[in-house]
């Protein structure tokens, strides 16, 4: 058995144990496999394992990659996506609705109006999920749920008949608590059913919240997806980041 597959068996012997403290079947939680810095041959092998759902936080890295990929994905029993995770400037938009089939990190009706210009153009209707800000950290994104733009990007988005809105997405502040790290999950739960109600044209089914660190805590709050690189793959390499 390979390591990778190793990974996998204790990853969902571990997910399978926070569903079943939740009281929660296994098949309500989606794990999303995320394999930013590494190469397509680690996708393909993760691939054979019956991972389906992959996430990659930068738009030149994947494009990097995707010819490697195609082949693998024209084969597959299953289809397998591939959604962007990392923050996505506007100018990128176009060429990351080229590479991806969802956009995880939707923070602006700017950046919405760019994705659903450039989905029609191809075609597509894009799955997407709003990322919410609920850390004082400045190095994440998303939006402020109680902040115009939020409530702009809510109100205009059934319009956008070129994207899909899913639901949420969050990242959890580092270095926390327990309890502050639950309660970050359990804020986002709260805002989706807060704008499930006020905004029915809106389905917000997915809730992406939780990684290798804290994933168990996310599936006993109401994750539905939860994003897994290091507990999967092992620690990443460095990479320059790119502008």
């Amino acid at each position: 058995m390979t390591t990778l597959a190793e990974n996998f068996e204790r990853l969902e012997a571990a997910i399978e144990a926070a569903c079943r403290r939740a009281g929660r079947g296994r098949g309500e939680v989606e794990l999303m496999a995320v394999t930013k810095t590494h190469p397509a041959a680690t996708m393909a092998e993760a691939a054979a394992l019956g991972l389906t759902l992959f996430g990659e936080n930068r738009v030149q890295e994947f494009a990097d990659k995707a010819a490697e990929l195609e082949l693998l994905r024209q084969r597959a029993a299953r289809p397998i996506r591939m959604h962007l995770i990392g923050h996505l400037q506007s100018n990128k938009a176009a060429r990351a609705v080229e590479l991806f089939d969802g956009i995880d990190t939707l923070d602006s009706l700017r950046l919405a109006e760019r994705l659903n210009e450039a989905a029609g153009k191809l075609g597509k209707r894009l799955p997407v999920l709003i990322e919410v800000k609920l850390s004082p950290e400045e190095s994440k994104s998303g939006v402020e749920p109680e902040s115009a733009v939020a409530a702009e990007l809510l109100e205009r988005l059934p319009d956008l008949e070129h994207l899909q809105t899913r639901g949420l997405m969050t990242i959890a502040p580092l270095d926390v608590s327990e309890a502050e790290t639950r309660a970050c999950f359990r804020e986002l739960r709260e805002w989706r059913e807060r704008w499930a109600k006020a905004h029915p044209r809106l389905a917000l089914e997915t809730l992406s919240m939780g990684m290798s660190e804290d994933f168990a805590l996310a599936i006993e709050e109401g994750a539905t997806r939860i994003r897994v690189g290091t507990a999967l793959f092992g620690a990443r390499a460095a990479i320059r980041e790119q502008a």
